[in-house]
């Protein structure tokens, strides 16, 4: 099975913990992974299993970006902070980028990602 990858910066952690909170029955049904401090709060927050990976800026995004190259991500929940300069901003291109050559849909809000699980549904 395929994984679903939750990350956000710092800003938006708690947005994200709420979205994976309104649709836990959704997130239930996948492997899913996370960056390290993200994906603690969102089990604090929901008891989902998650594998947690290094913290973004040292390394998580880079994993995420690993399984990626590796087909094993099929969805990227990433909400991202455009008004926050991040210190790690060219491994979120990187990621970024590794998502658009794979063909991995990446929601960076709550609007995308609500469409991408509308989507993901219907498949």
């Amino acid at each position: 099975m395929k994984k679903i990858a939750l990350v956000a910066h710092d800003r938006k952690k708690d947005e994200l913990i709420d979205f994976v909170k309104e649709h836990r029955d959704f997130f239930s049904k996948y492997s899913l992974v996370s960056t390290g401090t993200t994906g603690a709060r969102i089990i604090q927050a929901t008891d989902l299993e998650i594998i947690r990976f290094q913290s973004g800026p040292i390394g998580g995004d880079q994993q995420v970006g690993a399984l990626i190259a590796t087909d094993e991500i099929e969805a990227i929940f990433f909400f991202r902070d455009p008004l926050t300069s991040q210190p790690h901003e060219p491994d979120v291109q990187a990621l970024i980028r590794l998502c658009d050559v794979h063909k991995i849909p990446v929601a960076t809000n709550t609007a995308t990602a609500d469409f991408l699980i509308k989507g993901m549904k219907s498949i």
